[in-house]
């Protein structure tokens, strides 16, 4: 009699287990949304100006997509992404901004902070007029199966000079010095292999042979050593293929690990360089 019971208990057990795995097992069922509809507070010229950089540019506004599942509406929290890009780029440019934005149906931008998505991240031509194309993305978790795309807003916009972030060298020349460079650290370097040429005000290029795993510096006056352009390694990490930079910091720039023939651009309006093998 005690090993019946014990083997109905057991199979009790059993049973009341199964129906909890399968309660527990139940998957909800995505039955889609209505893509965010997207509005700005401006038709199709953004105002930008130095004078009004305070200012507001525009807002953006979306609806709620009203994701649904099997059980209702889903009381999940909905992400955005806000992205920018130029006309033709599809939402494909490595440069576009993209922001994120959490539950908020708007967002707003001064006229400085648009302009500085503008010049820093799309890097436009300051002074000259650009089509761009605007467009949010939802989602739940970022889960592709969830992604609704909005409809697009186009305007023409114009960014404006800003102080460049870096002050260009006052003797409008840039050199090269370091271990990896054919003159090592020798001062003053060769010229012109390790002269830059200066493309514009802010902006400086050299194309030369560098030596794998060595280090170089920016200098704005070649034969003296009282300044440099240099990276800062603990506030700022560069990389082998660039970063920030910032006057009289205080590390090397680390070069690349493989020797070869590389390009060098020196951006002083963003306070960023690149580097580029050849």
């Amino acid at each position: 009699m005690k090993t019946l019971l014990k083997k109905l208990f057991f199979i009790g057990v059993g049973v009341a287990l199964f129906a909890s795995c399968k309660k527990d097992q139940t998957i909800e069922t995505f039955n889609g949304g209505t893509a965010p509809a997207l509005t700005a507070t401006v038709s199709s010229t953004i105002p930008l100006s130095y004078v009004n950089a305070g200012l507001t540019a525009l807002t953006f506004n979306w609806t709620n997509p009203g994701y649904q599942f099997a059980s209702g509406v889903s009381s999940q929290d909905v992400s955005y992404l806000l992205e920018i890009d130029t006309l033709g780029a599809n939402f494909s440019n490595p440069n576009r901004q993209t922001l994120s934005i959490s539950k908020d149906l708007s967002v707003t931008f001064t006229q400085s902070a648009f302009n500085a998505f503008l010049l820093n991240q799309l890097v436009l031509t300051a002074g000259s007029p650009h089509t761009i194309q605007v467009r949010i993305t939802s989602s739940i978790n970022s889960v592709t199966a969830t992604k609704l795309v909005s409809n697009l807003l186009q305007f023409t916009v114009t960014p404006y000079a800003i102080p460049p972030k870096v002050v260009p060298p006052s003797t409008a020349k840039l050199f090269l010095v370091g271990s990896a460079t054919g003159g090592g650290w020798n001062n003053p370097v060769p010229v012109p292999t390790q002269q830059f040429t200066q493309v514009s005000a802010t902006f400086y290029t050299l194309t030369v042979a560098l030596t794998g795993a060595q280090e170089y510096l920016f200098l704005p006056l070649n034969g003296d050593w009282s300044h440099k352009f240099a990276c800062n390694k603990t506030a700022s990490p560069p990389v082998e293929t660039g970063g920030d930079f910032g006057y009289d910091w205080n590390d090397n720039f680390p070069g690349p690990a493989v020797s070869g023939t590389y390009k060098i651009d020196v951006d002083f309006q963003r306070g960023k360089y690149t580097v580029t093998k050849q």
